[in-house]
């Protein structure tokens, strides 16, 4: 399965559901099953704290001051990948305040959002990477 690694706490809104656009700064053509993985680095940590992360995070039953770092915590869907300026449907403020819209980005959207009960960890890296869990599988997607 594919992987992707976001710092916290964008991981962990992918997971409880409350981000279903993560952006970038490139785009990919790869469309399918994608683990999420949550960074070692907590450098952004903080952001879980304040608002709108903080609400975001506690609908979704995590405690905000306490997320996993260095592992997987969701998997999902990747369905479409969209340069920002392209027209994007109609986006939340809330979507839109935990994500980079500025010109020359990508809107990566994300369905089929599944948070795992027990992250599993793992070493992430850059890019799009693949991750191999032993006995791990993936929901089968129904076409």
């Amino acid at each position: 399965m594919m992987a992707l690694t976001l710092w916290q706490p964008w991981a962990s809104l992918v997971s409880v559901g409350a981000k279903r656009v993560e952006t970038r700064s490139w785009s990919v053509d790869y469309r399918g099953s994608l683990a999420i993985h949550a960074s070692a680095n907590a450098d952004q940590l903080h952001l879980a704290l304040v608002e709108p992360y903080r609400s975001a995070l506690v609908a979704g039953g995590l405690d905000p001051a306490r997320l996993p770092l260095g592992c997987v915590v969701a998997t999902c869907f990747l369905s479409a990948v969209l340069p920002v300026d392209s027209g994007l449907p109609a986006l939340s403020a809330q979507e839109v305040a935990f994500g980079d819209y500025s010109a020359g980005r990508y809107a990566w959207f994300l369905a089929e959002l599944r948070r795992l009960l027990m992250p599993i960890s793992a070493a992430g890296r850059q890019r799009l990477w693949r991750w191999d869990r032993g006995g791990y599988r993936a929901p089968h997607r129904h076409r």
